[in-house]
Parts: C-alpha cells; sequence; structure tokens
C-alpha cells in the first residue's frame, strides 16, 4: 500500500545558488581548453535555435557539444569547489529546517548529473534529481530535467520509494517551474539575482 508523504521541492540555479551550474561551467572549460573555441560557429546556431524552440534539446546539446569525458574528469571536481561558493546563505538552513519539520526534502533540477550531486552533498537532501547525460557524450542528454519533466522525475522517485507525495511547498526562481510550483501548496519564488524571496 502507498503511503502519502509530505515533501518539499526546490530548484537549484538561481533558487539555491547564484548563476546557472551548467552555463558557468562551459565558461570555465573556455578558460581552461581551446577546444570549445573551435564550436564557436555551431553554439551561434544553436542559440538561434533557441529563441524559436527555448524548451527544446537539440540546441541545449549542440550549444555544449564540445564537451568530452575528459574535460568533465579534469575540470569538474575544481569548478564544484569555486560554484560553491555561489550558494545563497540562507539555502543549507532552510533545506535543514524543512527536514527537521518532518518532511521528505528533494532537489530537482535542469543540471546535469556530473555536476549537481557533488555541488550539493552537503546538504542532505533525500533525493537529488537531475538531468541525466550520456557518459560517453557528456553534452548529449539521456533525460532532461526541465519543465514537465520535473514532474515526471518526481513521479518516478516516488513509485520508486512506494509514496504518493503531497508537494506542500515548492521553491524556484524560474517560470520553466510552473507544472511543478502548480502543483504545491505554497509557491516560494526566489529572486535569482539576490537570493531573496520575492513578495510576488
Amino acid at each position: 500500500m502507498l503511503k502519502k508523504q509530505d515533501v518539499v521541492v526546490f530548484d537549484f540555479d538561481g533558487t539555491l545558488s547564484g548563476g546557472d551550474s551548467n552555463v558557468e561551467f562551459g565558461k570555465y572549460c573556455f578558460r581552461h581548453s581551446v577546444r570549445p573555441w573551435f564550436y564557436l560557429p555551431l553554439m551561434g546556431i544553436a542559440a538561434i535555435a533557441r529563441l524559436f524552440n527555448p524548451g527544446g534539446v537539440w540546441w541545449r546539446q549542440n550549444i555544449r557539444r564540445f564537451m568530452t569525458p575528459d574535460m568533465v574528469r579534469r575540470f569538474a571536481r575544481d569548478f564544484i569547489k569555486q560554484h560553491r561558493r555561489n550558494r545563497f546563505g540562507w539555502a543549507r538552513d532552510q533545506v535543514a529546517k524543512e527536514h527537521a519539520d518532518g518532511r521528505r526534502v528533494i532537489l530537482i533540477s535542469a543540471s546535469p548529473d556530473y555536476l549537481l550531486p557533488q555541488l550539493v552533498r552537503d546538504m542532505k537532501f533525500d533525493a537529488v534529481l537531475c538531468s541525466r547525460m550520456d557518459q560517453n557524450l557528456p553534452w548529449k542528454y539521456e533525460f532532461l530535467c526541465w519543465g514537465k519533466n520535473k514532474v515526471m522525475a518526481m513521479d518516478e522517485w516516488a513509485k520508486e520509494n512506494k509514496i504518493i507525495p503531497r508537494v506542500v511547498r515548492s521553491y524556484s526562481d524560474s517560470r520553466s517551474d510552473m507544472p511543478l510550483m502548480e502543483i504545491a501548496d505554497d509557491m516560494v519564488w526566489v529572486d535569482r539575482k539576490t537570493g531573496l524571496r520575492k513578495s510576488s
């Protein structure tokens, strides 16, 4: 028999942390390798495609097509150390408070699986759900955890844990998270620049 469970959901980029970890890692690669520079024409085409299909996968993959397993292996660890400094001051305490109140606390983000779990390892989430990337082609999505796919990811997690989630509260900075925010009793919108809660 499935058990009902109160759940609190957090987004990561712009909600718990300043900046976008995926974008910032791309910039880090540009600073430490010549390879990404050869892909600038393709990235330009992908940027144009984004204007016509903001939720698309094609442009997301091709804007990062320079990424290789070796780049992830060599650069991710130091990048993660640096990017942790972007975390908003209230983030860890709020996650701990929600957890202490007896709720399951999960993180659902479009950030890739080679970055996000290590970025939040110290925050003790019950689950970290993120975009799953092809290990051999780390620019390629096996599952893009964005938009309505975030709800799908949560449903898969709930099924595996034999629970029926009641989303008590959901934290986000982006309207792309509306499918997840709309099923929450309380929507907490965060200003991605300041980390402060928006008044509306």
